[in-house]
């Protein structure tokens, strides 16, 4: 049986824009992988692989950082959610600058969100079938609704929010399903570890009735360096390409200037030219879906 190329992207909200450059170089060189998985805003932007839709998310992001329907502290204090929810998923996506549901469709490339279930912790993973359906913009908007600027989300049989808080990197997982080499693109740089959460004492005031929401919170950094090891192990194997910033990114989580965004967008693209010939190496390795026509 011929292997599996998957595409696994971590989230980070605006550092996500480093991934929307790399991907946007992956459109222009023609690069095709048989699956995606996105946590966060690796959903939110990556999800743009899979429609071709090149500049998209820098564009609407630099078009509406200043709009505090899109992410502003009123938005989160009059509706719950620093990131607008009917504004940023679905006005934007629908109407303001759609996405191309029509291409996702014919591709049919699997794409999977990761989401934290907050009954029990654990991350629930979701293959989004139709990107222009309002129930499959609630499972985005889920895996990318942060603890403390966003209200729990319900979707399916599911109470959510971000994928990022159970499963950050979700190789594992994709491997799991059967892509057995995978191009990882992280959105920190090599050498970073993350620290315990500062905020656990609010976190616990906040979510006192998911006790389990609360575990996967205090754990996570604890988890998410050991996914870091998952990856670095699959990396030596020669299973992985792994795709990170050169160093720290220049932006915070919720950053309103356009030409920050325009920074770590040209990052990505800068970074993932530079590993270009080493990537077309690693493809080369194994079966790719042009093999496969």
């Amino acid at each position: 049986m011929k292997e599996k190329l998957g595409l696994v992207m971590e989230g980070g909200a605006m550092r996500g824009l480093f991934t929307a450059g790399v991907i946007d170089v992956f459109l222009d060189q023609g690069i095709q992988t048989d699956g995606a998985i996105g946590v966060s805003a690796g959903a939110t932007f990556g999800c743009n692989y899979l429609t071709q839709q090149k500049g998209r998310p820098l564009r609407y992001c630099i078009r509406f950082c200043k709009d505090p329907r899109f992410c502003s502290v009123p938005s989160l204090l009059t509706t719950g959610d620093m990131f607008g929810a009917e504004f940023c998923y679905h006005t934007i996506p629908e109407d303001l600058d759609p996405i191309d549901n029509e291409t996702f469709l014919r591709r049919g490339i699997p794409f999977y969100i990761v989401c934290t279930d907050v009954n029990t912790g654990k991350a629930v993973y979701h293959q989004c079938k139709d990107l222009l359906s309002r129930e499959e913009l609630e499972w985005v908007r889920a895996g990318a609704s942060m603890p403390l600027c966003s209200q729990i989300v319900k979707a399916g049989q599911y109470e959510l929010l971000d994928g990022g808080i159970a499963d950050s990197i979700p190789l594992k997982y994709f491997r799991w399903k059967g892509y057995t080499r995978n191009i990882v693109i992280l959105t920190q740089p090599a050498g970073y570890l993350k620290e315990p959460n500062s905020t656990m004492p609010l976190v616990r005031a906040v979510y006192r009735k998911y006790p389990k929401l609360i575990r996967a919170m205090e754990r996570r950094h604890l988890v998410y360096n050991r996914q870091l090891e998952y990856v670095a192990a699959a990396e030596a194997a020669g299973e992985a390409f792994v795709i990170r910033p050169p160093k720290k990114l220049p932006v915070s989580h919720l950053s309103h200037d356009p030409d920050v965004l325009r920074e770590v967008y040209a990052i990505g693209r800068q970074t993932a030219m530079e590993q270009l010939p080493v990537l077309q190496a690693f493809l080369s390795c194994g079966s790719s879906p042009a093999d496969r026509k």
